[in-house]
């Protein structure tokens, strides 16, 4: 039951954090909006899954592991459901905007807000860390507390984990940013040529 658990929530969060990665490669407006509709229910399945897990395991006999796994992925999660929420919220209601015109191409103000590192990072970090969680909701890790003593392999296994997973929250928040300041230039683009051509127009 615990791996279930574990694992149901690392599959809805990395499909949020793959599906939200294409976001802003959206060839129309009308794509971006079934997008950013999509990912939404994924946010709203993940966080309904983080309640189910100490329900579930209240509910079953025995010792659970899966409480103390979900608390790893519980942070980036929080940031999901606090900021990166509001961020997909504009960009549904942006892409929306273009309802009428189904067709109509994304504005590069539009795709720049869907690449903000607030959506996509903290989905895949969640995730990420889910999957990190798996070994201690299997009881492959064992836990001190339970008849273990602290040191028999368990700081060992988890200073590992936590530096991988550092790293590759580091990696995830640099690229992220990178792709963000990569768009971010064309929004400004037509206001750099709208401004050069009324210059040359008061000269």
């Amino acid at each position: 039951m615990d791996v279930i658990l574990i694992g149901t929530l690392a599959a809805v969060w990395l499909t949020a954090g793959l599906l939200a990665d294409g976001l802003p490669t959206a060839g129309t407006a009308l794509l971006m909006r079934r997008r950013a509709r999509l990912l939404a229910v994924l946010v709203a399945t993940g966080a309904a899954v983080f309640i189910a897990v100490p329900v579930a395991t209240a509910l079953t006999p025995g010792t659970s592991s899966a409480p103390l796994a979900a608390l790893l992925p519980v942070v980036p999660a929080l940031i999901v459901l606090t900021l990166g929420v509001r961020k997909l919220g504009w960009v549904r209601r942006g892409a929306g905007a273009f309802a009428t015109a189904p067709l109509a191409p994304v504005p590069p103000a539009l795709r720049a807000a869907a690449a903000h590192p607030l959506i996509a990072a903290p989905l895949q970090i969640t995730g990420l860390a889910a999957i990190v969680a798996l070994p201690i909701a299997a009881g492959v890790v064992d836990l001190p507390g339970r008849g273990v003593p602290s040191t028999t392999g368990f700081a060992g296994l988890v200073a590992v984990a936590l530096i991988l997973l550092a790293v590759a929250v580091i990696a995830i928040g640099i690229r992220a940013a990178l792709r963000h300041s990569r768009l971010a230039p064309l929004v400004m683009a037509p206001l750099d040529r709208a401004r050069q051509r009324v210059r040359a127009g008061v000269r």
